[in-house]
């Protein structure tokens, strides 16, 4: 139980620390389009790169930053039931959602967008547009990366959700 209790406390540490790096990023895309803009409106200049780098950033900030988004229950969800529902109600919902459906999907992602990636990689891709980003592959390497991150987080709330489904007054000492 001590080592898969510092395994949970490694992989919650692993996606904090990714979490908070890309969170800085966040900074970053504002200041991009707040230059995007200005060139525009005010300089009538735009530059393609500089369009590329407000999407690369979004989907690196999306991508990368599920894993911390699901370690904080700051996700999407829609579900009229679930607030009102018990904690351990709740626990036996997070369990078994994350067993059927998110482990499963970001399996299908990794597994589905390899050869994507590698070809991108073989091929050094790079953007289609005139006075586009290169390196279009360490954008596509984001995909499964994201995605592992999210299967690991995504085994931290099942392993949880499924102790206090079985003990519900078990304080949650490794959250």
């Amino acid at each position: 139980m001590k080592r898969l209790d510092a395994l949970l406390r490694g992989i919650d540490w692993l996606n904090e620390k990714v979490g908070q790096g890309v969170a800085w990023l966040n900074t970053v895309l504002v200041l991009v389009v707040c230059y995007d803009v200005f060139a525009r409106y005010f300089l009538k200049h735009s530059v393609v790169a500089i369009q590329e780098l407000e999407w690369h950033l979004f989907a690196i900030i999306f991508l990368i930053g599920a894993a911390y988004t699901l370690k904080y229950d700051r996700h999407v969800r829609v579900d009229v039931f679930y607030t009102r529902l018990s904690p351990r109600h709740k626990a036996m919902i997070n369990f078994w959602g994350s067993l059927l459906f998110l482990l499963p999907f970001a399996l299908l992602v990794i597994w589905s967008s390899k050869n994507f990636v590698i070809n991108s990689f073989l091929i050094k891709e790079t953007s289609p547009d005139p006075g586009g980003l290169p390196a279009r592959y360490i954008l596509k390497a984001a995909i499964p990366i994201g995605f592992f991150l999210l299967f690991l987080q995504g085994l931290v709330l099942a392993i949880r959700s499924y102790r206090q489904w079985l003990n519900p007054n078990q304080e949650q000492t490794d959250a």
